[in-house]
């Protein structure tokens, strides 16, 4: 059984336990009992993690007396879009989803975020419980109730804050991902290190050429999980502190919308737009001379972009 949280989000709307630990999936139904009075869930993955990772959290729902219900969207970035939320509401309205149930997302960015949003404006608002399966949503996007989809205008500008009634990270879960997937996920680890702990990049910095072993991850996971709730207990809603985040994300958010949403992975663009911002910021005498450098160091030795032009396939 899972112990205590290991990190806390309280905000005005409430307070969200997040839960890292091997077997986490098989606590979900315990988890969301005690955060919500209905027992209707319903089960949002995508064509890719729901044939590995739902029957364990739905055989967990059930255990604890909720009615389970799944729907599963196309996997990738496209998913998030106003046809695929449109659906997620006529879903809800089939399963009977009321306001004392809870959605729950099992997935990585795009379902959280997906998922995330569609429960926020569903009668107004109904609960969320994140069960990242991604490294990337682990470690950042499950956390802090940031939801939103993409327009073809642009990424992520229609949202609500919505802060979910849980997190459940297992990080056994990140042993099924594919090789991409997990490495574009350390780019949002390496952020934390850029933005708040020098120790922690160095550490990064002293792993070994062929990536963190297990117990590494969990560390990683950990780590950037209590950054990320110490950061939205103090800004929910990023208007100072909670900016930070978005480091690499303003040429990261442009080039994923360049080259086509799905075409490069989150992360990716994130890394080749973080090294973006270090080279600007030493050419304007703000950051400290070499930043650049050892960003773009490490990043490829994970075998991370570090130009926007190695988006996509490219080069340069």
């Amino acid at each position: 059984m899972l112990g205590e949280p290991i990190a806390t989000v309280e905000t005005a709307a409430g307070t969200c336990p997040v839960h890292v630990g091997c077997g986490a999936l098989g606590e979900a139904g315990r988890i969301a009992a005690s955060a919500v009075r209905g027992r209707i869930a319903c089960v949002v993955s995508d064509s890719d993690v729901a044939p590995l990772h739902c029957a364990a959290v739905e055989a967990s729902l059930a255990e604890a007396g909720f009615k389970t219900e799944r729907v599963t969207v196309p996997a990738g970035e496209k998913s998030k879009d106003l046809a695929m939320l449109s659906t997620l509401w006529e879903e809800f309205h089939r399963i009977g989803l009321a306001r004392r149930d809870v959605v729950v997302a099992v997935g990585g960015g795009v379902v959280g975020d997906l998922a995330g949003f569609a429960a926020a404006t569903w009668m107004r608002g109904v609960a969320v419980m994140q069960v990242p399966t991604s490294l990337l949503a682990m470690v950042d996007s499950s956390i802090g109730g940031k939801t939103a989809v993409d327009l073809p205008f642009g990424k992520n500008l229609v949202g609500a804050f919505h802060q979910p009634v849980a997190v459940l990270a297992d990080p056994d879960v990140l042993a099924t991902l594919p090789e991409r997937e997990f490495v574009q996920g350390m780019a949002e680890t390496v952020k934390y290190g850029c933005i708040f702990d020098a120790d922690f990049f160095a550490w990064l910095e002293s792993l070994p050429d062929a990536g963190p072993g297990p117990d590494d991850v969990e560390r990683i996971v950990v780590h950037c999980a209590k950054a990320k709730a110490e950061v939205v207990t103090r800004d929910e809603r990023e208007s100072g502190l909670r900016t930070l985040l978005n480091f690499g994300h303003t040429v990261g958010h442009a080039a994923e919308k360049a080259l086509g949403y799905g075409a490069a992975a989150h992360g990716e663009a994130v890394a080749a737009g973080m090294v973006a911002a270090a080279r600007f910021g030493e050419s304007l005498g703000m950051t400290e001379p070499g930043t650049e450098k050892r960003l773009a160091a490490l990043l490829r030795k994970l075998r991370l972009p570090v130009r926007v032009g190695e988006l996509a396939g490219g080069a340069g």
